[in-house]
């Protein structure tokens, strides 16, 4: 069969031979550049970012190895009809094919036999035969594109599985595009087709290994920010009493309710702090984000409120400068918090707010939400101004500070009311431990979509 004519264009001229020499030069320099970046990476198999590499340069290598072929091809030519290609070979992976429309026949080269797996002596397959070599699943797509090359005269470019004689699976990729006659009528069809089983195996395997490495860069960072986390907001296993000594102490217990395990380390805090002055320091906040710079950032926060507290800053100015803070920092963020300053010898507890649920005062068997003094979210505006109020406390009442998310699938005044409808078995709880673990015990399900924390107060005398 003669060979095919182009249908819109001429056949190209041959490349220079010089110009090809070149860029063989230049491939074979790049491809001993990427080998030895390969040699530098770990060869040990237990690092993920090592495994990643190396699969990129092999990934890297195969194609530079196809490409050198490629060029030497080009610039020799091709090679004799008795020429019996080798199985590693780039002429075992590429073949071409035409098939005459109007005679029905069809003509393969020898190395798309070597592809298909057919004897080189059995006739070459015709249009509609050759569905009979690929993959069930992609017998549609062959079908497709050969039907919009001969109707529509659309080039073909596509990738399908065959299946060869000795039941081995292969990715083709096929391009090829129509013939026409004289009277611009569809004469045949020709297509090149390349076996891309082997490239697509190597950029699985570094898609696989690139997962890989994902994955274990996100449990590193999810057990950083845990134990981040842990650190700054210690487990309660008791109650707690501040001041240690002297009349109106507090009995403080506080829990963080974690997310699921799958869901990444938040930003929800509490703290409870013995001042010098005997003042006692309560707060608890969320600040937005998740892993480790959020954890970070909640144990910037943290220790910068302890410093302003301890150095005589009253609830309302302390936010103020919390809020400069996070609008100064490097990596911008929002928050919310409450800040608590309980004198224990007046019983008076002095507070404010930064777009944060006010705490919940528990007596005499029923509960009450504080009215909120002004103030906005921290990070919001750099001067932002923070009301401060203040609250009498006596003895048996219950401060709740609680973080938004206590309670699962409420929000606002719904997640509230839920809290104030404990009251009564709060207050028949014995200890502020005791207390907690009520709150607990209600809304700790499993499969939190967001970490949550929850501070109880209570005045023992």
């Amino acid at each position: 069969m003669p060979p095919h004519l182009s249908a819109d264009r001429p056949a190209a001229p041959p490349p220079d031979r010089g110009s090809v020499d070149a860029l063989i030069s230049q491939t074979r320099r790049l491809r001993g550049e990427v080998n030895a970046v390969r040699r530098e990476a770990p060869e040990d198999g237990t690092d993920p970012e090592g495994r990643w590499q190396r699969a990129l340069c092999d990934l890297a290598l195969h194609q530079l190895n196809d490409l050198d072929t490629h060029l030497a091809q080009l610039r020799d030519g091709p090679p004799p009809a008795s020429a019996a290609p080798s199985v590693g070979s780039l002429l075992s992976r590429v073949g071409s094919a035409e098939w005459n429309l109007l005679t029905d026949e069809a003509s393969w080269s020898g190395e798309l036999y070597q592809i298909l797996g057919r004897d080189p002596s059995s006739p070459a397959l015709t249009l509609d035969e050759l569905p009979s070599l690929v993959h069930d699943e992609d017998r549609p797509l062959l079908t497709a594109m050969v039907t919009d090359c001969l109707v529509d005269g659309k080039p073909i470019d596509g990738e399908f599985r065959i299946r060869r004689p000795d039941g081995e699976v292969r990715t083709v990729h096929m391009m090829g595009e129509p013939v026409l006659d004289a009277d611009g009528s569809t004469a045949s069809m020709w297509a090149v087709l390349r076996d891309v089983s082997e490239l697509r195996r190597s950029r699985r395997t570094v898609r696989e290994a690139g997962d890989a490495m994902q994955r274990h860069r996100a449990r590193t960072e999810h057990r950083l920010a845990a134990e981040l986390q842990e650190a700054v907001l210690p487990a309660r296993r008791g109650s707690l009493r501040l001041p240690l000594q002297g009349p109106g102490a507090l009995e403080l217990a506080a829990r963080h309710l974690p997310a699921s395990e799958s869901a990444p380390i938040g930003g929800h805090w509490y703290d409870a702090f013995d001042l010098p002055d005997g003042d006692t320091l309560l707060g608890v906040g969320d600040l937005t984000g998740h892993g480790m710079t959020v954890a970070s950032g909640m144990a910037t926060l943290i220790g910068a409120m302890r410093g302003m507290a301890m150095a005589g800053t009253a609830p309302g100015r302390l936010l103020g400068w919390l809020n400069q803070l996070l609008d100064a920092s490097e990596q911008p963020a929002l928050g919310s918090a409450v800040c608590c300053r309980y004198r224990p010898a007046t019983r008076t507890l002095s507070w404010a707010q930064a777009g944060h649920p006010a705490p919940l005062l528990f007596r005499d068997g029923t509960g009450r939400v504080l009215a909120a003094p002004e103030g906005v979210l921290l990070g919001v505006r750099p001067q932002a101004a923070y009301g401060q109020d203040e609250e009498t406390l006596q003895k048996g009442d219950l401060l709740l500070l609680h973080t938004d998310g206590l309670v699962p699938r409420h929000t606002g005044m719904e997640a509230v009311q839920r809290l104030l409808d404990l009251a009564p078995r709060l207050g028949a709880d014995g200890t502020a431990q005791d207390c907690v673990r009520t709150v607990v015990e209600e809304f700790a399900e499993s499969g939190r979509e967001d970490d949550a924390c929850v501070l109880v107060a209570r005045v023992v005398s």
